[in-house]
């Protein structure tokens, strides 16, 4: 996509309001995070999260209103007053002029909480974006046949293209704890195999001939699949977010991708020519590639 340089009076809360009608049923019940990029300052940015501030559900969108945007124009000491607690709230995640990425609580906040969702990053590193595509496809591959995994759990999974890689999801049928995952599906480097994602890294690197590792340190020459961001208290981030390339430059959008769109070799030129005016402009039928009891 063309990169989409943000001037210092745009908001992207609009857009976020907007796309937030469609993640209702996704992320019902899951904390929102954001963040929130600074183009000054020692820090890149910081991270708003229901540990540390209020927490923000995705209902929360359902306040917000033209008033509430045109107040926005404002600084937030003069308007507070006039503000209901829900737009404090999302005030606080979403600052005026700034770009923020969407995030969720994967699986909750908090330690130790139980698991409905799998989660796998493809953190490609030095490698191509069309390689990363490969790695997903091979991946649900593998692990659709996984006679193994398969007696032990049930699931549906499903492929977000970031603005950048792909993330995995598995929608379980039924809770797991933690200490399943810990067990099964937490990367080991002791002893890579004694896990599935272990195991998958490595039946996935025979199949698409380069080096795909577990785990979340990055190697040179190796793509990462990690699951690490699975347990309560991590994040993961939402269909339809904006992905940043720095404090003023959005370089591509968080959007679903149906399994089978993984034979493209077109895919990810498509996934590159959105921006958030087409995003919106075809949200219906975007929305419509999220798992089925989200839509």
């Amino acid at each position: 996509m063309n990169l989409l340089r943000i001037n210092s009076n745009l908001d992207v809360l609009p857009y976020y309001s907007i796309i937030a009608k469609k993640l209702k049923r996704y992320l019902k019940g899951k904390e929102v995070a954001t963040k929130i990029w600074l183009p000054k300052g020692n820090f890149p940015f910081i991270l708003k999260r229901g540990s540390q501030i209020d927490p923000l559900h995705i209902e929360y969108f359902d306040a917000l209103d033209k008033e509430f945007l045109k107040l926005r124009k404002e600084d937030f000491e003069k308007v507070e007053s006039k503000l209901t607690k829900k737009q404090r709230v999302i005030w606080q995640y979403f600052v005026p002029r700034k770009l923020c990425d969407f995030f969720y609580a994967t699986n909750n906040e908090g330690v130790g909480k139980p698991i409905e969702r799998i989660f796998f990053d493809i953190d490609r590193s030095n490698f191509s974006a069309e390689q990363a595509q490969k790695v997903a496809k091979e991946l649900i591959n593998v692990i659709i046949n996984d006679k193994d995994f398969n007696k032990l759990i049930k699931f549906k999974p499903f492929v977000l293209w970031t603005g950048n890689s792909f993330h995995i999801l598995l929608f379980l049928d039924k809770k797991i704890n933690n200490a399943f995952y810990e067990a099964k599906i937490q990367y080991s480097k002791k002893d890579p195999l004694v896990s599935f994602i272990g195991r998958w890294a490595l039946e996935v690197s025979k199949k698409v001939g380069f080096n795909v590792i577990g785990g979340h340190e990055r190697i040179k020459d190796k793509m990462n699949i990690d699951p690490s961001q699975t347990p309560s208290g991590k994040l993961a981030r939402a269909p339809f977010s904006l992905h940043m390339k720095d404090a003023l430059t959005v370089d591509g959008i968080a959007l679903p991708v149906l399994i089978k769109e993984l034979d493209d070799a077109k895919l990810i030129d498509r996934l590159k020519s959105y921006n958030p005016e087409k995003v919106v402009k075809e949200l219906n039928s975007l929305a419509r590639k999220l798992p089925k009891k989200f839509q």
